[in-house]
């Protein structure tokens, strides 16, 4: 049993350590110090959200007053089922990330720029935590802006191997700039209303005040600003380009986190701030984000058949499956929120297992262009066998978590009658394959071109994207534990809401 009286420091350590431990990476400067300190601040994050998850396996909700100042006037801290949830999924991908960023980092960035990388790299961590563990509304923005400045500099930072990794960070820095904006002139006209940003106060002053045309100008400029944040058909532009171009240990920790965390806030927002009491809220979901869901679906997974390079062609997949998190929410039953909690974790998972292989195949091969990397799968027998279950799991295979995710949301859709919407998941599944297929075609039918000499990926970075890829396996043979996690945090959500479900 761990002491009530650390359980109850473990909400902010959660943050300050990171926090604190960010600039010394800059300072230690060089490869080895700068990484062994990220390293070791992520396992610490990892055990504090792990000690977190289990205090909340119960329907305990932790609560902790930054500066002993109660809210609505202080800032609290709170944790319950769902972002427990999260917070393990953001510090696991992060510490394991640490991992295979050891080789992968001191290959694509220049050596005096690690310290500096390490450091951005933790405050990005720091950021996604800190949106996910605070229970006040401005703090949100606050912890956005440290993450989303950091994932750009990380971005950046790819410029030594692709020079294009400058525009892409550009690009992500204008579209990122232009949500924050809108959520915080969202964030403003809630104030205006209720004159808190505590969410549970704002939530209680909302339902006080009622419907209003500032509320619903509120309301959208928040899920446009979220929009944004997670790429949500057509607000995607930014993001094929930021995980095709940053260095492989970033695109595979942003593409397992960041939108994840923002697809979190969004339910979090949905459902225990606004709590659906007015109908122009589900109004706004029905009608505009579920049809782009839907398109997103199927145009991220079309186009990515398309794609020559592999890091392009699963940032184009993060797309689609991004769809099939925003169609869930949609759907507003409990079976819908738990296809979507569930699938944070499984497409985390598999999409961090795969942009793995890839920065290995960019390591290794020199290139991660699709045509280029002929007969890989004989060269790098481990590395390839990982794609195959991490594409097996984008496909929603049996026996592996993207099966699971796909088949609570199939069966969520049909519980409400809508088939066509259960039919277009399953023909993005088959659009998926075509696309795995394509890879998996390249490097198994095809000989390695003459001359070509490519080893395996060293140790440090087969360890965890297998510990990713094995995690695909297991949790689709064994999804009791994430799927109880996730009927958790849906109940929650579902508590807090004044929606009638059915």
């Amino acid at each position: 049993m761990i002491p009530q009286a650390i359980i109850s420091q473990l909400p902010i350590l959660q943050v300050i350590v990171p926090l604190i431990a960010a600039p010394f990476c800059a300072l230690l400067g060089g490869r080895n110090r700068a990484w062994a300190l990220a390293f070791a601040v992520s396992l610490v994050t990892f055990a504090i959200s792990a000690m977190l998850f289990a205090s909340t396996l119960d329907g305990t909700v932790l609560s902790y007053q930054l500066g002993g100042w109660a809210p609505p006037i202080g800032i609290e801290y709170r944790v319950d089922a769902l972002n427990a949830f999260v917070l393990l999924i953001v510090s696991g991908v992060g510490a394991l990330t640490m991992l295979y960023a050891r080789e992968s980092v001191a290959y694509e960035i220049d050596e005096r720029h690690h310290g500096l990388f390490y450091s951005a790299f933790v405050f990005c961590m720091t950021g996604l935590l800190g949106v996910t563990i605070t229970g006040d509304a401005f703090n949100v923005f606050v912890f956005l802006e440290i993450s989303s400045l950091s994932t750009y500099a990380l971005v950046a930072s790819g410029a030594k191997r692709d020079r294009r990794a400058l525009t892409a960070a550009y690009n992500y820095l204008i579209m990122g700039t232009i949500g924050a904006t809108f959520f915080v002139i969202g964030l403003g006209l809630l104030y205006m209303i209720t004159g808190t940003l505590n969410m549970a106060d704002l939530a209680h002053k909302l339902v006080e005040h009622g419907d209003s045309r500032t509320l619903r100008m509120g309301f959208a400029f928040i899920v446009v600003g979220f929009g944004l944040k997670l790429a949500m058909f057509p607000l995607h532009l930014w993001l094929p380009n930021a995980y095709t171009h940053a260095p492989s240990a970033v695109s595979a920790f942003v593409s397992a986190t960041s939108t994840k965390v923002a697809v979190y806030l969004m339910l979090r927002f949905l459902f225990t701030v606004f709590g659906f009491s007015i109908p122009f809220e589900v109004d706004v979901l029905r009608t505009i984000v579920l049809p782009l869901a839907l398109i997103g679906i199927l145009a991220g997974s079309i186009v990515a058949v398309f794609q020559e390079d592999l890091k392009r062609l699963l940032a184009y997949s993060s797309i689609s499956q991004i769809g099939y998190m925003l169609v869930g929410i949609t759907l507003l039953t409990p079976g819908g929120l738990m296809a979507s909690i569930i699938h944070l974790f499984n497409h985390a998972v598999a999409k961090a297992a795969l942009f793995m292989v890839a920065g290995a195949y960019v390591m290794q091969a020199g290139t991660s262009t699709i045509s280029d990397l002929r007969g890989v799968g004989r060269d790098m027998p481990f590395t390839t066998a990982a794609f195959v279950v991490g594409g097996l799991s984008l496909v929603g295979v049996p026996m592996t978590v993207g099966f699971i995710s796909k088949w609570y949301l199939v069966q969520a859709a049909l519980e409400q009658g809508w088939w066509p919407v259960a039919g277009l998941i399953v023909l993005s599944s088959l659009v998926a394959f075509a696309y795995v297929w394509r890879f998996v075609e390249a490097a198994y039918m095809y000989p390695t071109p003459d001359g070509v000499i490519r080893r395996e990926a060293p140790l440090t970075m087969l360890i965890p994207m297998w510990i990713f890829a094995g995690s695909s396996i297991f949790f689709g043979l064994n999804a009791s534990l994430t799927s109880a996690a996730a009927s958790r945090a849906a109940s929650g959500l579902i508590a807090a809401s004044s929606l009638i479900w059915q």
